[in-house]
């Protein structure tokens, strides 16, 4: 009988696994929506983390940009846009742009992956934390879009 760290530690393996399928095949998965099943590797972290109302919890994934936002230029400055993943959850995705290189010419209907900080709210949640940290107390985030990554 698989005891929960156990588990905890498949599904880690799984998610690497689905991240580096992706990072090989340049950013395409060739999965659509449609076809990938709520709660599937790819995003499970941050649909786990949104069932359960959790935050600050370190996720994976990818999807596809629905929305660019206006950058955010009050304190820190973020880059701002909406990722549906395959999940089918929402997530508004903050990256901080005066660590971190911006996504240049983000358009609707681009894929990006991202490694970041989630934070829980009732229409899908926050990722932040996707770029380097300077001051080497959080673990390193980043956004990958066209093969390029951003940190």
């Amino acid at each position: 009988m698989l005891k929960a760290h156990n588990i905890k530690k498949i599904k880690y393996v799984l998610l690497l696994l689905v991240g580096l399928t992706y990072y090989l095949l340049g950013g395409d998965l060739g999965l659509s929506d449609s076809s990938v099943p709520s709660g599937s590797a790819a995003g499970s972290e941050v649909y786990a983390a949104f069932q359960d109302k959790k935050s600050d919890v370190q996720v994976r994934g990818y999807g596809t940009v629905s929305r660019v936002l206006p950058d955010d230029l009050k304190g820190s400055r973020h880059q701002k846009f909406i990722l549906d993943l395959p999940s089918g959850i929402g997530i508004l995705v903050a990256h901080n742009i005066d660590l971190a290189p911006r996504i240049p010419q983000l358009r609707k209907g681009d894929k990006v992956a991202f490694f970041g900080e989630y934070e829980w709210n009732d229409k899908g949640g926050v990722v932040h934390w996707t770029h380097h940290d300077p001051s080497a107390r959080h673990i390193d985030g980043w956004l990958e879009h066209d093969g390029e990554k951003f940190q």
